[in-house]
């Protein structure tokens, strides 16, 4: 009867935790995703898509990292990472000196830079959604709007 319940418990566990609706979010927690940049509004796309190349191999650079999903918007560019769990002491130096150097290096954009997991797997599925034809810009903008708007309720 006990091995009956803790089955149960645990099929309850596991389903409970898969209200994602795409496929790569819920497993981008336990595996290296390297979703590709993606732009969801821009004037000039093709030197925003070097951008984006640019940023995400910037990123990449950073020995502490070991994912990241980068998404542009207009003037706003969200970078969310994964920390090494050796480097989880050092979170919010880590994220500082991101921050800053990618200001610094790329002075006309504004950066909103996180480390979150809820962040992360928020950004990797509006990737997924973003390959579907039905997903608009409109509702890319607005999935965009309402990850930040959660960064800073999170900051």
């Amino acid at each position: 009867m006990k091995k009956i319940i803790g089955m149960v418990l645990i099929i309850m566990l596991i389903t409970g935790c898969s209200k994602h609706e795409s496929e790569e979010a819920p497993l981008s927690l336990v595996k290296v995703t390297h979703p590709t940049p993606s732009l969801i509004q821009s004037d000039h796309r093709d030197d925003d898509a070097e951008l984006l190349q640019s940023i995400e191999k910037d990123v990449e650079d950073y020995k502490e990292l070991y994912d990241a999903a980068i998404v542009k918007n207009k003037d706003q560019i969200l970078v969310a990472y994964k920390v090494k769990h050796l480097q989880r002491f050092h979170m919010k130096k880590i994220e500082k000196k991101l921050k800053d150097s990618l200001e610094k290096d790329y002075p006309d954009v504004e950066f909103i830079v996180s480390s979150d997991f809820k962040i992360f797997l928020e950004v990797v599925e509006l990737h997924e959604k973003m390959k579907s034809p039905e997903f608009d810009v409109k509702k890319a903008e607005k999935k965009f709007n309402n990850i930040v708007e959660l960064q800073k309720e999170l900051t």
